[in-house]
């Protein structure tokens, strides 16, 4: 069955994922990204959602989907059992961002994480005029977002140097126009794929 919601970034993770491969989507909202991912590089592969609404829209959507909550980690799966796990615009919404990040390096050989920029020039314009950012890549009012860390791509390369974790590949993004220099400052979307050194 096609994707309910397609988004550009859906492709450049697909290019990252080999024919074949098992996939686990974390956060992985209707299952949109992970029916792409079957539909175009036919993977194996599992969502883990949390939300009930979410749940039976991936049922709906004839994706395998696991409920689980994120901030208790990946438990109930091995060591190296995936060839990637995907958190795509979801790692903003988790509490314990660096155990995620230790968890899908556990469980897949590479992670493939998105999320958009709050250092982008539009949101820190926003700030500036004294209101929260609201935008394409940040929908939400502050009062009613599912966000809870709020970091840039300066932010989350420090985080993967502290941690040890090896940024294989970083795209960035500004809607749908890659943004090569500047991209802390001219980008409000990134893609990493991630990996141990």
């Amino acid at each position: 069955m096609s994707p309910t919601t397609y988004r550009f970034d859906f492709d450049v993770i697909a290019a990252w994922i080999s024919p074949g491969e098992t996939v686990l989507d974390l956060g992985c909202g209707d299952g949109s990204l992970l029916a792409h991912l079957v539909e175009t590089r036919g993977v194996c592969g599992w969502g883990v959602e949390n939300d009930p609404d979410n749940l039976v829209a991936c049922v709906a959507n004839g994706v395998n989907v696991i409920q689980v909550d994120l901030e208790k980690g990946l438990a109930g799966f091995e060591d190296g059992f995936f060839d990637h796990v995907i958190m795509s615009l979801s790692l903003q919404t988790i509490h314990n961002t660096r155990a995620i990040l230790d968890e899908m390096l556990r469980v897949g050989h590479e992670a493939v994480v998105s999320f958009p920029n709050f250092g982008y020039w539009r949101h820190r314009q926003s700030i500036m005029n004294g209101r929260m950012p609201v935008s394409e890549s940040l929908p939400h009012q502050w009062f009613d977002t599912p966000n809870v860390r709020f970091f840039t791509i300066a932010d989350f390369e420090a985080l993967c140097a502290d941690a040890g974790i090896e940024v294989r590949e970083r795209l960035a993004f500004d809607d749908d126009r890659p943004v090569v220099e500047e991209a802390n400052f001219m980008a409000n979307f990134a893609v990493f794929r991630l990996g141990r050194r």
